[in-house]
């Protein structure tokens, strides 16, 4: 099943709907795990289990990975510990450390038990940072060799490991105290002379990431370097783990999904088909902040009711001067985020940028208050108001854009 294809997916509704367990089934079984998350999360909670029923057991640990936050929690609470138990067998540490986070405490327990020893103690190390930073995100199955070995030892080294962390398209260089050194590219590994030493074909020059920065860093990094695979380190230099690009990809979709629902005041998490109490409880704040800047601006236009009265055409084209304003700044609003979510708003260009938002508003305003002073005049044979329409479209168009430019730089202060 292909992700917009939504004749095969209305033809599995209709399977869940129609109770045709053995169609069902043959067709779940095909889906990959993505597409299986994708059709659990489109349903109403009542029919998510029967889809999950039918999910393949290997695949399992996969589609509870690819769901949405909220949609796992609530999919976590219908399942059997045992069910739960099975799913996480053979995750990467780094995966399983996300899905430990949203388990009861029992279930975590028992997770934890079913470890090895040397493995509770790297799943752990972790759980110990915060989810959003490079070392929530970091794998620590990283594959290291000293600068000093062959070629052909580090190769027969790789084979007796039997496989990489999915992903992986390096392997790191550490001193005999673990310090981070460099990074060599598998591709150069195997095809390099046998009897060459390892150092002599390192990339000293491979950024590692510091263990404490943000994912939003970690983003960065990886798409201004076209990284696929990078080293994590503490700030003694000592190789911790590695984040794969898999995960950084996860990391970008998340915030990109966040730059567009916080607007709305929505998460990202947010269940579609969560229920109505839930979701009205969560629109609440923001509806409710919307309503208190609506009686300020009605505060504001009662000022000028007297003169409103004796001018009605006022009123009628005031909702012309609020359009303007509210996509004016909403324009430099979303620059101002995109700019800020890729690092290219900086404390040193910020007056340059305020500059020309405020010369783009400026010219914008004399364009269009001249747009709207002719029409003024044509369809209302007024001189005196289209100028005033005019000059309140203008400095309306001024203010937007300094609240667009000004109000998220307020907000990452905060």
């Amino acid at each position: 099943m292909k992700q917009d294809n939504k004749s095969d997916f209305d033809q599995l509704s209709g399977l869940i709907e129609d109770g045709a367990p053995e169609q069902l089934a043959a067709i779940v079984a095909e889906l990959h795990p993505s597409e299986v998350a994708l059709l659990i999360e489109s349903l109403p909670p009542e029919k998510r289990q029967v889809v999950w029923n039918f999910t393949n057991a290997d695949d399992e640990g996969d589609v509870l990975l690819e769901l949405n936050d909220e949609v796992r929690t609530g999919l976590l609470e219908s399942i059997t510990a045992a069910e739960v138990l099975a799913a996480t067998e053979g995750m990467e540490l780094d995966d399983l450390a996300d899905l430990v986070a949203d388990l009861p405490q029992d279930i975590t327990d028992e997770v934890i038990n079913s470890l090895s020893i040397r493995d509770r103690q790297r799943l752990k190390s972790v759980m110990a940072w915060p989810e959003d930073t490079a070392g929530g995100l970091m794998n620590p199955d990283a594959v290291s060799v000293q600068p000093e070995v062959t070629v052909d030892v580090a190769l027969r080294y790789l084979r007796t490991l039997g496989e990489l962390p999915d992903n992986t398209n390096s392997i790191f260089v550490v001193d005999t105290k673990d310090r981070y050194q460099g990074t060599v590219l598998l591709s150069k590994l195997v095809t390099s002379n046998p009897q060459t030493q390892v150092k002599e074909i390192l990339d000293k020059e491979a950024e590692a990431i510091d263990v404490s920065a943000s994912e939003a860093e970690v983003a960065k990094i990886f798409t201004g370097l076209d990284m696929v695979t990078a080293a994590v380190v503490d700030d003694a230099g000592v190789l911790l783990g590695q984040i794969t690009i898999d995960d950084v990809v996860d990391v970008i979709q998340e915030l990109a999904d966040h730059d567009i629902l916080s607007r709305a005041g929505l998460d990202e998490d947010d269940d579609m088909f969560a229920p109505v109490v839930s979701s009205s409880r969560r629109r609440a704040v923001w509806l409710g902040a919307n309503l208190a800047t609506g009686f300020l601006a009605a505060a504001v236009v009662s000022v000028f009711q007297p003169t409103i009265e004796k001018v009605v055409v006022l009123a009628v084209l005031m909702p012309v001067v609020a359009s303007m304003g509210g996509i004016a700044g909403s324009q430099t609003l979303t620059l101002m985020i995109r700019g800020m979510a890729l690092g290219r708003v900086q404390d040193s260009n910020q007056r340059w940028l305020l500059k020309k938002e405020l010369s783009v508003a400026v010219l914008n305003g004399i364009i269009w208050a001249a747009v709207v002073a002719v029409v003024t005049m044509l369809f209302f044979a007024s001189w005196k108001v289209g100028i005033i329409i005019a000059a309140a479209l203008a400095i309306n168009l001024l203010a937007a854009a300094l609240a667009g430019f000004s109000i998220p730089l307020i907000l990452r202060r905060l």
